[in-house]
């Protein structure tokens, strides 16, 4: 979902309601059987309401799904991805070093890449000139 809910349509809400209501579903129980009743449960409720047409009643009904979701929402989430930004167990796992820690390398480790920092002083050279002659952006 984009990070400014009120330019999502309302199917996009719709959706992103329907997956965390999966999500919690499968946070809620270990069995797969008793899962995927539960997911097939809550798809005939989705679908019991898709032909409605009326603005009102469809925000009206979202507010509800949203509300009766934030009410059984399940405490401790066990399924969230690696990845994910809110919470994943490698969320930020990978950190690329800035380039000054470079200029801290030993000059024997900087023997093993000789035309990489050659083309790299001459970068940091051409960066300085231009700073002080104020044509950098």
């Amino acid at each position: 979902m984009p990070f400014a809910p009120e330019l999502c349509t309302h199917s996009q809400k719709v959706c992103t309601l329907y997956k965390k209501a999966l999500r919690n579903i499968e946070a809620f129980y270990v069995n797969r059987h008793v899962t995927r009743y539960h997911q097939v449960i809550l798809r005939a409720e989705f679908d019991k309401n898709k032909c409605v047409t009326d603005p009102k009643e469809r925000r009206r009904l979202l507010w509800l799904g949203e509300h009766e979701l934030f009410k059984i929402w399940c405490p401790l989430p066990v399924n969230r991805f690696p990845t994910s930004r809110d919470g994943g167990s490698a969320s930020e796992r990978v950190i690329t070093p800035p380039d000054w820690v470079l200029d801290y390398w030993h000059p024997l480790e900087k023997a093993h890449y000789p035309e990489y920092f050659r083309k790299r002083e001459a970068r940091k050279c051409e960066y300085i000139q231009k700073w002080h002659l104020g044509t950098l952006y």
